[in-house]
């Protein structure tokens, strides 16, 4: 057997996690022979709900859980950490300004940073989850300088699967056969699901996305919409926001890291858009297709981009600078 990783999940007592932490510690994350050892971080209020959930995660009796650590203490969380999954932020409340929203997770995040600085090891893979994802990414890794740009990662991949289902459910076929959409930008409504570069297994043919559809209007008008607004969707009609979908992609995104791609294919994540070849402003975390291989991934170069691409591009970037700025001025506050 394996030595125990550690592995870090914040906002361990809220939905996301309950839907996440069973996954991981069965196995469907980081392997069927890896042993893990869980910490949940949360708030103080929390604590009492994450006691709860400890005893629940003892009680599956699950082989490679090695031991959950339930603490409200970042020098306990973020200890000699292998992955951390940062799933807790301040949540956008009835009548709240995205500058408010921002300045709050801009000081959670710093701090998370800065413990992921002090605590955790140099090889520590990051994902972010908690909105707004790319702008809470980038404000930990500017607060953990000596943990590498590239071990930080936001969760795109959840737009990503939602774009391949919709594509699946208009061919006909299941998601395996819809391969190489692609999420630009930023998790918000400007982001952009592109499947120029998509392809689709029809009766064991691959053909291009726009071919096996055959309605451009629907691609370019509401394919787009509702991938973008499918977590407004799924509020209104279930009353609480994407969870298990979440979760799905969350195991998704650290298992790509953790084994690779399948080859030929690649996947969504917000990554740091240094050295990017397709124009992006730089010091951004971004959205593009990555394959990845060795723990480590690489932007998928030199795709055509039409001229309606690039303004959809160009439109979440803009977004994203605007957000960097103002939450890069709250930081020095």
């Amino acid at each position: 057997m394996a030595e125990p990783i550690r592995v870090l999940v914040t906002g361990a007592a809220g939905q996301i996690a309950y839907s996440l932490l069973y996954s991981i510690a069965k196995g469907d994350v980081f392997g069927k022979d890896q042993p893990i050892i869980l910490v949940l971080l949360d708030i103080p209020p929390m604590l009492p709900v994450l006691e709860g959930v400890v005893m629940e995660l003892q009680d599956c009796a699950l082989p490679l859980l090695r031991e959950v650590i339930p603490t409200d203490k970042v020098e306990v969380g973020f200890k000699d950490l292998d992955a951390a999954i940062l799933v807790g932020s301040m949540p956008r409340k009835e009548g709240m300004e995205r500058k408010d929203l921002l300045k709050a997770n801009v000081a959670i995040f710093k701090t998370q940073g800065t413990a992921l600085e002090k605590y955790a090891k140099k090889t520590v893979k990051v994902l972010v989850v908690g909105n707004p994802a790319n702008t809470n990414c980038l404000i930990a890794s500017k607060s953990a300088p000596s943990i590498p740009k590239e071990n930080f990662s936001c969760l795109t991949r959840l737009d990503h699967n939602r774009a391949r289902s919709q594509v699946a459910m208009r061919v006909g076929v299941s998601t395996d056969n819809v391969k190489n959409v692609i999420i630009w930008g930023n998790h918000s409504s400007t982001q952009y699901p592109d499947v120029h570069h998509c392809k689709v297994d029809l009766h064991g043919k691959e053909v291009a996305a726009y071919d096996a559809i055959k309605d451009d209007g629907w691609l370019k008008g509401d394919f787009i919409s509702t991938v973008q607004l499918r977590g407004a969707a799924v509020i209104k009609a279930r009353k609480l926001s994407s969870a298990m979908s979440a979760a799905k992609a969350i195991c998704d995104h650290m298992r790509d890291i953790w084994f690779g791609t399948p080859e030929g294919e690649w996947v969504s994540m917000g990554i740091y858009a240094g050295g990017n070849s397709y124009g992006i402003p730089e010091d951004l975390m971004y959205s593009f297709p990555v394959m990845i291989k060795n723990k480590t991934w690489k932007v998928v170069d030199g795709l055509s981009i039409n001229d309606f691409s690039r303004g959809k591009m160009e439109a979440t970037a803009t977004e994203l600078v605007d957000e960097r700025d103002t939450a890069v001025a709250f930081l020095s506050v």
